[in-house]
C-alpha cells in the first residue's frame, strides 16, 4: 500500500476513537441528566459515569499517546535502507 494511504487510516482511526469516545461521555452525561430529572436510581448513573468516562478517556489518550510516540521515533525509510545495506555486506 501506498504510505500516504496507511498514514491516512492511522489518521481517521485515530479520529473515530476520539469521536467514539466523545459520543460515549455525552450519551452518560444525557442519561445522568435524565434519571435526574426522572427522579431514578441516580446513583447506579453516576456510578457508571464515573467508572467509564475516566476508563473511555484513558484508553484514548493511552492509543493516542502510542500512535504519536511512534511517529515520533520513526526511523525515516532512507535511512533504513542505508542501514539494511550495510548489515548485508
Amino acid at each position: 500500500m501506498n504510505k500516504k494511504v496507511i498514514r491516512s487510516l492511522q489518521i481517521a482511526s485515530l479520529a473515530y476513537i476520539w469521536v467514539f469516545v466523545i459520543a460515549v461521555d455525552t450519551w452518560i452525561l444525557s442519561l445522568l441528566r435524565v434519571a435526574k430529572k426522572l427522579n431514578d436510581a441516580l446513583n447506579a448513573s453516576v456510578a457508571i459515569g464515573i467508572v467509564a468516562i475516566p476508563l473511555f478517556l484513558t484508553i484514548a489518550s493511552i492509543l493516542t499517546y502510542v500512535f504519536v510516540g511512534l511517529q515520533k521515533h520513526r526511523i525515516p525509510d532512507n535511512e533504513l535502507m542505508a542501514a539494511r545495506r550495510h548489515v548485508s555486506k
